[in-house]
């Protein structure tokens, strides 16, 4: 029997390079959201995690980018709220990583704007 060929984009590799980074620096309730078939999605992946603290999502954020650069060699071309650690955004053109403490994920509630695409749960560690 013939093994099924499973073809991987380089986007769902990175999504998924970068929800590891997330979850080995401790992220809470990280997901992928494939948004490839979501009309005016601004980009192909949604990966999100909460973080306990300001401190915290810039530490996760820090561990996202050694981990994507280490495995694909990748560096975001915008990087956003690292300052503030409220929301760190990470775009990575095809791949965006939203780290975000509690209340400012809860308030913004991504995952219900951005319904329509497929999400996957990596980590679902409520506190």
């Amino acid at each position: 029997m013939k093994g099924k060929k499973i073809n991987i984009t380089e986007s769902e590799m990175l999504a998924k390079i970068v929800a590891q980074g997330m979850v080995d620096k401790k992220g809470r309730n990280v997901v992928v959201m494939d948004l490839r078939g979501v009309a005016g999605a601004p980009a192909s992946f949604f990966v999100l995690c909460t973080g306990n603290s300001p401190l915290h999502t810039q530490a996760i954020s820090d561990n996202v980018h050694e981990t994507v650069k280490n495995i694909s060699k990748e560096h975001p071309y915008k990087l956003e709220g690292y300052n503030t650690g409220e929301w760190v955004l990470m775009d990575y053109f095809d791949v965006v990583a939203h780290i975000m403490v509690k209340e400012t994920r809860e308030y913004y509630r991504l995952e219900q704007l951005w319904a329509d695409g497929k999400t996957t749960v990596i980590a679902d560690d409520e506190d």
